[in-house]
């Protein structure tokens, strides 16, 4: 496609106008159907030339979530394709955690890398997999001796390394062996040239979006997970960094964050704790596409998405 044509189809769909339609005949699905249409054919809503285009997948919750990702994430993969699906699977297990079985299979459904949070350790089942598998990443914050690692760079003939990072914060979280802050300050000397992505696994807003601050014009994109609720602050940070503060959760609809109402209810009036049920039902995937420049590595756009 020529220059000047990317202009005029950038601007059509901004105005949500099909090529070969009018204004005067703009519905909701034609807006649609310029976007998709934009999307097959490589055409970029934002200004700028985005060479590359990645996607991120909220929280993974129980067997539900998992089964709904292997059934969606293809399509959706089809559709955006990016040259990078990262998803957080830290809760993919029944109760919470990850296994093996659960790890392979959200590899199977299209996932180039596997991020985790503050349950990354709690099924033991998992540890010589995080010590074998390099794509499965851990907060790099834990102690020095748990296992696995804290980054993975993904290496694709055509593309810069990408490296993606997992954090887990400190504020209201029992995880954190280093604080977050000091943790990338020491972590970002190591990493190879490239684009570096980051999963900050908090609870906090303040401490996610303060961290975008602190790392703004040096890493592409930094994306929150853990509270299991999508928010609507997609932006790009004053130096060129791509930022929500939380993608949300992939698994059932009817749900306290992933858990049966009735049990999260109970916790509430002072019901013993236990392990965590995923209530059956409906599901939903949310998370976000992010669209960095070729020139810069930095981000040119962000988008929601959410699939029922």
């Amino acid at each position: 496609m020529r220059k000047q044509d990317l202009s005029y189809y950038r601007t059509n769909l901004e105005k949500g106008v099909h090529p070969g339609r009018s204004p005067e005949n703009l519905t909701p699905s034609s807006f649609l159907s310029a976007r998709k249409w934009c999307i097959i054919n490589h055409i970029s809503l934002w200004e700028g030339d985005c060479a590359m285009r990645i996607l991120f997948i909220g929280d993974v919750v129980g067997r539900w979530g998992t089964a709904f990702l292997s059934q969606k994430l293809p399509a959706l993969r089809r559709m955006w394709e990016p040259e990078l699906t990262i998803v957080n699977g830290e809760n993919a297990a029944e109760g919470n955690g990850i296994l093996p079985a659960t790890a392979a299979e959200i590899f199977s459904a299209g996932a180039s890398v596997i991020t985790l949070g503050n349950h990354a350790l709690r099924r033991r089942e998992i540890f010589d997999y995080l010590a074998q598998e390099e794509a499965i990443v851990r907060p790099a914050n834990f102690h020095p001796e748990a296992p696995g690692r804290g980054w993975y760079t993904y290496d694709k003939p055509g593309l810069p390394p990408v490296t993606v990072v997992n954090l887990c914060g400190a504020v209201y979280m029992d995880c954190a062996w280093e604080e977050p802050f000091s943790a990338l300050d020491r972590v970002l000397p190591q990493l190879p040239p490239g684009v570096v992505l980051v999963d900050f696994h908090a609870e906090a807003t303040s401490e996610k979006l303060a961290l975008a601050y602190h790392l703004d014009g040096q890493v592409s994109a930094l994306w929150g997970t853990h509270t299991h609720v999508p928010t609507a602050d997609e932006r790009i940070m004053p130096k060129g960094t791509g930022y929500i503060t939380d993608l949300g959760m992939t698994g059932p609809i009817e749900g306290v964050l992933g858990i049966k109402p009735e049990q999260s209810v109970e916790q509430f009036l002072g019901g013993l704790p236990g392990r965590y049920q995923v209530p059956d039902g409906p599901c939903k995937m949310q998370g976000a596409v992010f669209s960095l420049d070729s020139a810069t590595g930095l981000c040119a756009g962000v988008e929601r998405i959410e699939i029922r």
